[in-house]
């Protein structure tokens, strides 16, 4: 559970940092669009010791779940929406109300619930169409990215946000579909194709949806995507259990740690500035 929590504490500091630098980048006189915001950024140290963080933060999901089942994993890395929360309230100067602080104490509470109550991972390695199925899935979802930019309406932002949330449910599940790293088993397994393109279209959805929507709509639909269907999928199919008599707080715990970070879900995208009346 510690790589999990620091999987959250890495993913949820590196948003602020982003944040911080991409607005210093957007008070810069430099014209261009995007790409050349983009490159502003990466002169910032803020921006690049985020993306050094993503990279750690990567790492410590890998080894939480080498080690632990994908429910507690998912609900931890939600939890990385309180860890933005708290340092955008240092950083940025965001306040939290009375409600957000009581959601990050939710948090909490409900990941403690889930460390108390699970077992070690399954030891179900997944079959070969347990593979095959999440790479048809990751490709299902390369094709709502490329297809994201002529949705429109209300619905456009939790759409993306649900498809960004599968896709990086795929990379928790395929990580553990992956038995061997050597150079041949790699290239042979579905499941590191699966990998590698459920999370580059989950990048690619959530970008799309943030750019045009509704931040708190399109993070709470990728928390619900990153969260129950890989949970189901290790129960079921990777042999995810509890330990012996605490599944209901293990249930609990799950569900506790999930209403507190969708009740965080504006912070999916740190504030460039404070929230009025908040």
């Amino acid at each position: 559970m510690v790589c999990a929590l620091g999987a959250a504490v890495c993913f949820g500091t590196a948003t602020v940092l982003q944040a911080v630098a991409a607005r210093a980048a957007s008070a810069d006189r430099g014209g261009g669009g995007d790409a050349a915001l983009l490159l502003r950024a990466l002169r910032q140290w803020r921006y690049i010791a985020g993306l050094a963080l993503d990279g750690l933060g990567f790492l410590f999901q890998i080894a939480a779940l080498r080690s632990l089942p994908i429910y507690a994993v998912g609900a931890a890395l939600a939890s990385s929406l309180a860890v933005t929360a708290v340092v955008a309230a240092r950083l940025l100067r965001v306040r939290l109300s009375g409600t957000e602080w009581t959601a990050v104490a939710v948090v909490c509470a409900g990941l403690a619930m889930l460390g108390l109550a699970s077992g070690a991972e399954g030891r179900e390695g997944g079959s070969d169409a347990l593979r095959y199925a999440m790479l048809a899935v990751a490709v299902g979802i390369l094709l709502l990215a490329f297809a994201g930019g002529r949705l429109s309406g209300a619905s456009r932002a939790l759409v993306l946000g649900l498809g960004a949330g599968f896709g990086f449910g795929v990379v928790e599940v395929t990580v553990r579909l992956i038995d061997s790293l050597a150079p041949a088993d790699l290239l042979t397994n579905p499941a590191t194709y699966a990998l590698l393109i459920g999370g580059g279209a989950a990048f690619m959805l959530l970008t799309s949806a943030l750019q045009r929507g509704s931040v708190t709509t399109a993070t709470a639909g990728m928390v619900i995507g990153e969260t129950i269907g890989p949970a189901a999928v290790g129960v079921v199919w990777l042999g995810d259990r509890t330990r012996e008599g605490l599944t209901w707080l293990a249930v609990l715990g799950f569900a506790v740690a999930v209403a507190g970070a969708l009740a965080l879900a504006r912070f999916g995208e740190a504030p460039a500035e404070e929230a009025p009346g908040a």
